[in-house]
């Protein structure tokens, strides 16, 4: 009988695939109900001397299935490894996928090339939300609810406190205050606008702005103009020139328009920038003084100057794009021909 499981046995050890199969085999077997335990039982029924070599034959007949069935393991093992190593092989020959690398938006790559040149010259960068209360976006900017410039900025009210900034000077009011006690400021303040301007060529109901704000002891004109004169040369080219035109802002006094010569033609004329060899880039002036004692600062021991320009604008000239429209419409083709390493 013991012969006869030993052959049996073997063979289904030999037969085995995998690693189930061999455990199934073994509990078969060797389990508490398997044939090698049923002989066992049947020890009382013998004599001493019987008792004796059929429980030695059948401990040697354990040993043998046990051993067998170890190497049998070891040996599918070493088959499931190299079927492994096989199904995983690496041809280091074939060509490499390629995975194409995404471009930084170009009003992104403008905003981050300003904040860089503002933070050479010893500007915080400062940004917060774009929900922004009427206090800071009009009141504190020295616009107050009967004053006519509103008219100039159509608004998307929230609430009757709460609106869609309508530009980053919000930003500077906010700050101007938080830092009154802590001067000298220097700041820019980078971020999306809201307008309820009807969308076109060169206008959009949403669009981004970067301000800057000054205020410390004898800040005077010369130095606005040598900071924009800066950041021109450092956005279109070192031989470029700026200008300033009277203008009005409500928050500063006096207040310019800027003009930059034109990166197209160098100033000779063209078509873009009509003939006149100009093209008005931003806006600045000198710190009202109202807007100085509003935020807790001195006007008579402090002044400062303040800019704004329209980052899609810059962008505009920057790269020749004729119409705004194209930053905003995610279209794959027009995005991939800004290299992200430019």
């Amino acid at each position: 009988m013991l012969q006869k499981i030993q052959l049996e046995a073997l063979e289904k050890i030999m037969q085995c695939q995998n690693n189930t199969q061999l455990n199934e085999i073994k509990v078969l077997y060797l389990g508490k109900k398997g044939p090698l335990q049923e002989v066992m039982q049947q020890l009382k029924t013998l004599s001493v001397e019987e008792k004796k070599e059929v429980g030695k034959k059948v401990n040697e007949l354990k040993s043998l299935l046990e051993s067998t069935i170890e190497t049998k393991r070891i040996q599918l093992n070493e088959i499931a490894l190299q079927q492994q190593l096989e199904n995983e092989k690496i041809d280091l020959t074939l060509e490499a996928d390629y995975y194409e690398q995404g471009n930084l938006h170009p009003l992104i790559k403008i905003q981050t090339e300003l904040e860089d040149i503002f933070i050479a010259m010893g500007y915080d960068v400062a940004k917060i939300g774009e929900v922004e209360l009427d206090l800071y976006n009009f009141e504190r900017a020295n616009i107050p609810h009967d004053h006519p410039a509103r008219d100039m900025q159509d608004t998307f009210y929230i609430d009757d406190e709460k609106l869609l900034r309508t530009h980053t000077t919000a930003v500077q009011m906010r700050y101007l205050e938080e830092h009154a006690n802590n001067l000298p400021i220097q700041v820019v303040c980078p971020g999306k606008v809201y307008r309820r301007d009807d969308d076109d060529a060169t206008h959009s109901h949403q669009f981004m702005q970067i301000e800057g704000l000054v205020v410390k002891e004898n800040v005077k004109m010369s130095d606005l103009k040598g900071t924009l004169l800066l950041m021109a040369q450092k956005m279109f080219g070192e031989n470029q020139k700026i200008r300033f035109r009277p203008s009005y802002f409500q928050f500063t006094e006096p207040s310019v328009e800027v003009d930059v010569s034109c990166p197209f033609c160098g100033g000779k004329g063209c078509n873009v920038c009509k003939q006149t060899g100009w093209i008005e880039i931003l806006g600045a002036g000198m710190v009202h003084p109202k807007v100085l004692e509003m935020a807790g600062i001195d006007s008579t021991k402090y002044s400062g100057f303040a800019f704004g320009a329209g980052i899609d604008r810059i962008a505009m000239l920057r790269y020749g794009v004729e119409d705004i429209r194209h930053f905003f419409t995610n279209d794959i083709r027009f995005l991939k021909s800004f290299n992200r390493f430019d």
